[in-house]
């Protein structure tokens, strides 16, 4: 298990921005984390005192970052990934900060290439599905500049 320290260490997300805790499987494919700060009052992304379920989808994005920062080379620079476009994403709760305990982010690779990936992401509680969809990721997006 990879903990924050970890994480922190590998994603530009840092302070109370790096929302996971620990990374608890992960593959070629796929990623499992864990998180607690959803219920935490100070959560950089509450508004008007809570914290709404489409938000899930940042955490979901930071499991897809350390995701490709598990895939990296160690000898590679890192590569900044930039989620483009979320599709059919489906809410099954409004809120999260009322949700006791830790959340699980799950996301899988569909499909890429060296430069696009298409990954489908879940976020869950005690079992429940909360919310779920697919993002588009594009890495170096400088290269969209020069490839119009």
């Amino acid at each position: 298990m990879l903990d924050r320290t970890w994480i922190a260490a590998h994603i530009p997300h840092q302070g109370s921005m790096c929302l996971l805790d620990s990374v608890n499987d992960w593959s070629e494919n796929s990623i499992a984390c864990r998180a607690t700060n959803h219920t935490d009052p100070t959560n950089p992304l509450r508004a008007e005192g809570r914290l709404g379920a489409a938000n899930g989808i940042e955490y979901a994005a930071q499991a897809m970052a350390i995701h490709g920062a598990l895939l990296a080379n160690a000898d590679d620079q890192p590569r900044q990934g930039y989620l483009t476009s979320v599709r059919s994403v489906s809410l099954h709760v409004a809120r999260l900060d009322d949700l006791p305990g830790e959340l699980s982010v799950q996301a899988e690779r569909l499909s890429g290439d060296a430069n696009h990936i298409l990954y489908q992401f879940s976020l869950g509680h005690q079992g429940h599905c909360l919310l779920e969809g697919r993002a588009a990721v594009v890495l170096d997006a400088s290269i969209l500049k020069e490839n119009p």
